[in-house]
């Protein structure tokens, strides 16, 4: 009955199909292609649209990013999703919008995105080569450097809120300082950069904010556990974005601690192979789209026994 239910219920959402086998063939509203190539299967749980690539394995996404509200309720409550009166509870618009940190940028701040930077920004800038970043990703990024001051000789990332103010900042050193990085004494809660991150793509959770360049649509967490409510797992889970995790080799028991949390929430989650590099800032890029192509998915299933054959 479940099945007949949330089919009708796609049909509302999506518009009339096409039945092949176990298939529904909607017109995919990622792409609007005038032909019926958006894959749904129900018994998987599964969608594709062999136009666009648009794709996920969990319909839920396809309801809440197309349908109303009370669709995305009504599919909640066919499917039996876990806790969903603890998820409002959590998740609510009025968590959400909470007084968020807000940090001053250094006044010695200078940016790097200018073509003509001072003299005194060529070290930055090397060093910023040296890592692999173009002009193009220091301009994305918003990255300046100090010269002077309590940040002097440092690389400088700062972070956007939603709203577009500075919520914190990275302060990197170029220069060879025993302290590489010099962060404002300010919460880390944050999701780092959120005013350029795209919810409805996949994200990947990295380290640090270098590799978030590599990454593209990423979020680092600064090296900070992430506890159930934090304002990033918050962000994921409301959106129901599907995420890719990519940590630090040597951070395995905080990866085990950020899936677990994930996977309660019934998040669509995938594991990078990150063997052989230091980090996803060492690797190169063409790299790391290759191994998140092959990247494993995880679901309650097969997590215990990932992280037993991880641990051999």
């Amino acid at each position: 009955m479940s099945k007949k239910e949330k089919t009708k219920l796609l049909y509302d959402v999506l518009g009339s199909a096409h039945v092949q086998r176990q298939e529904l063939l909607f017109s995919c509203p990622a792409c609007n292609h005038r032909k019926r190539k958006l894959s749904v299967n129900i018994d998987k749980n599964v969608f594709k649209c062999w136009i666009c690539d648009y794709r996920g394995r969990n319909i839920r996404r396809l309801v809440r990013r197309f349908g109303m509200f009370t669709q995305l309720q009504k599919w909640d409550t066919l499917s039996g999703r876990i806790d969903f009166d603890k998820f409002e509870a959590l998740f609510s618009d009025e968590k959400l919008i909470e007084t968020k940190p807000k940090v001053d940028i250094p006044e010695e701040f200078i940016s790097l995105c200018s073509p003509h930077v001072p003299a005194t920004g060529q070290h930055a800038r090397n060093y910023l080569r040296k890592r692999g970043l173009t002009d193009a990703d220091i301009v994305r990024w918003k990255i300046g450097y100090c010269f002077e001051g309590e940040y002097r000789n440092r690389v400088i990332v700062p972070s956007f809120d939603d709203d577009g103010d500075a919520s914190y900042f990275i302060a990197r050193s170029y220069s060879g300082d025993s302290y590489k990085y010099k962060n404002p004494r300010s919460s880390k809660n944050i999701v780092f950069n959120e005013l350029f991150i795209d919810w409805n793509e996949d994200l990947t959770i990295v380290e640090g904010v270098f590799d978030a360049m590599v990454a593209g649509n990423a979020a680092p967490i600064l090296g900070s556990t992430l506890q159930k409510d934090a304002r990033l797992i918050q962000k994921i889970v409301y959106n129901d974005t599907p995420v890719f995790v990519a940590l630090d080799a040597d951070a395995r028991e905080k990866e085990n601690k950020i899936i677990e949390t994930l996977l309660r929430y019934d998040v669509e989650l995938y594991k990078i192979d990150v063997e052989g590099y230091e980090d996803i800032g060492s690797m190169p890029r063409e790299v790391f789209r290759e191994r998140k192509q092959k990247a494993s998915f995880i679901d309650r299933d097969n997590y215990l026994l990932l992280n037993l054959l991880s641990a051999i």
